[in-house]
């Protein structure tokens, strides 16, 4: 069997693995007040060009936005979305149940405007009755969108700018952000999304790690007593070590965005097969995930040897899979994967 379904079936990168063997008999703090965390933190504090960064460690990606979104939310606001967005359409209903609506927007392949949000929230602050509805309190995007599409620095620094002439923080879903600022053309890097964004995280566990996001407060604004409302929503880890010790290794050597650079290289040779046997792609993603449309006859001979997502019917006889590869993928299984179509 091929595995292109997702990101995250591998376990971790084996200087992840080694790092946390050799740590492994150490006694540490706990909570990630260890020094391995806060030498993480550090590393990460460089790379973004945010001395003064507040990060704090959480487990998983659905976990970080609902504990991000709720706590930089009043008890009356919800969090503005495309409505392709994570959190509007896979995370199980996570930022309702903590009481705040998910207020979704039209997209273009994945991306939020900034004329679109502009427009809404002109429209929204116009309205003589907006007491009596749910206040916009912050923004939600992903680098990559959902589409596997980029936000380009401008598009960024709009949406940025929109936020602070309303006074509502933006925040970046990076679950997949090493792939966004390793990917072909971009002109987006770390930095520049700690200069555009008032929160984000940089995810490991789709990028090398068994697991951890690390979520960044550029400007030193983590909400006060942010760890007690981890821990109010039992996400606090007494062994903090285990993510620590992870983002310790992945930012050591630049070998976050090393790894990252495998799941582009095996995309693009990917999306070269598919061009070349006849293919319809859905739409041109420059990263990791690839959409393309197949033939519902082919879709099933395919299922018997290849594990793949389903995204979307196009039509009767047509449907939208998307195929991810990972810092683990093999060009091999690339190979295998072009004989099979």
């Amino acid at each position: 069997m091929l595995f292109f379904d997702n990101d995250y079936s591998e376990g971790a990168h084996k200087k992840v693995l080694e790092h946390l063997v050799k740590t492994n008999m150490e006694q540490l703090p706990g909570y990630g007040e260890d020094h391995y965390c806060q030498s993480a933190k550090e590393k990460i504090r460089r790379a973004c060009g945010c001395p003064e960064a507040d990060i704090f460690f959480l487990v998983g990606g659905t976990q970080t936005n609902q504990i991000v979104i709720s706590a930089m939310l009043k008890p009356y606001e919800g969090v503005i979305a495309a409505e392709t967005g994570h959190i509007s359409i896979h995370e199980a209903g996570a930022i309702e149940i903590s009481g705040h609506k998910v207020l979704e927007l039209a997209h273009k392949e994945g991306k939020l405007s900034a004329e679109t949000l502009k427009s809404y929230l002109r429209t929204f602050y116009e309205d003589e009755n907006c007491e009596h509805r749910v206040f916009p309190g912050m923004v939600y995007i992903s680098h990559p969108t959902e589409y596997g599409t980029l936000y380009t620095k401008g598009e960024l620094k709009e949406l940025s700018a929109v936020c602070s002439e309303y006074h509502i923080p933006l925040y970046m879903d990076g679950a997949r952000l090493g792939y966004g600022l390793a990917a072909e053309g971009t002109d987006v890097t770390l930095p520049d999304v700690a200069e555009c964004c008032d929160v984000f995280y940089i995810g490991g566990t789709k990028a090398g790690a068994l697991c951890g996001e690390a979520v960044v407060f550029p400007r030193g604004n983590m909400p006060l007593h942010f760890m007690t409302m981890v821990k109010q929503r039992g996400a606090l880890l007494a062994k903090g070590r285990l993510l620590g010790v992870q983002f310790d290794a992945l930012f050591t050597d630049d070998l976050y965005f090393e790894i990252s650079r495998n799941a582009l290289r095996t995309a693009k040779m990917l999306k070269k097969v598919f061009r070349e046997k006849g293919y319809e792609l859905y739409l041109e993603s420059p990263t990791n995930q690839i959409f393309v449309v197949l033939e519902n006859k082919k879709l099933k001979e395919l299922e018997k040897e290849v594990k793949m997502s389903f995204w979307e019917k196009k039509d009767g006889c047509h449907t939208v899979v998307r195929f991810a590869t990972s810092w683990a993928t093999r060009m091999e299984d690339v190979y295998k994967l072009a004989v099979l179509l």
